[in-house]
């Protein structure tokens, strides 16, 4: 499978109504807690959104949710991994992201033989607290020697200005989540980060 090269992540429904239409191709919907019943609503407006503007939508890590409102994509954590039933998986047609921060990770993912297999953070991010140190360009060109032909994401501190980089170490895609959520002007900074990802397309 081929992804685009700009991945965009936010934790709303709305992020994606305010962002999408911009002409985004490829969104993670990431929700940490949520009430069951106000999630369900959540995935179904964002599929529904990402159907009219014929963007991929991927959950994160809510499995059954995205299996039983018809999902097509997941993405999961090591630690979601170790529980998840990738036979169940299969048999819906539902298709798997991964993430990596390690060799041992690495090695963990490929066995699962994912859609996708994500590396982090490539750059210091102020996303979330990390165990692991920015992981440099170079991680990215060993790890697409090691997974090809599976689709590389490389995540983690990326702004427009270091896309380039990313993607000549060998990453086939770019996620991004506070460069553009916490930008003064989201909707102009994604238009940014389009027409930078253009010829990698």
């Amino acid at each position: 499978m081929t992804l685009d090269p700009f991945y965009l992540i936010v934790d709303s429904a709305a992020w994606i109504e305010r962002l999408v239409p911009l002409g985004v191709k490829l969104v993670q919907l990431r929700i940490k807690t949520m009430d069951e019943a106000v999630l369900r609503a959540e995935i179904r407006k964002a599929k529904a959104l990402c159907a009219r503007y014929r963007c991929q939508l991927i959950i994160n890590d809510y499995l059954r949710l995205a299996i039983e409102e018809g999902c097509d994509f997941v993405h999961l954590g090591q630690e979601d991994l170790l529980t998840a039933d990738l036979s169940r998986i299969r048999a819906a047609g539902v298709r798997l992201g991964l993430s990596t921060h390690d060799h041992i990770e690495l090695e963990t993912a490929t066995a699962a033989e994912p859609d996708y297999i994500a590396l982090g953070p490539i750059y210091p991010t102020i996303l979330k607290k990390m165990k692991w140190a920015p992981q440099g360009l170079e991680a990215i060109s060993e790890w697409k020697r090691r997974v090809a032909p599976i689709p590389l994401v490389a995540i983690g501190g990326l702004n427009p200005d270091r896309l380039d980089g990313v993607f000549e170490a060998g990453a086939d895609s770019a996620a991004v989540v506070t460069d553009i959520t916490l930008n003064d002007d989201p909707e102009t900074r994604t238009r940014e980060w389009i027409e930078r990802t253009e010829k990698w397309r």
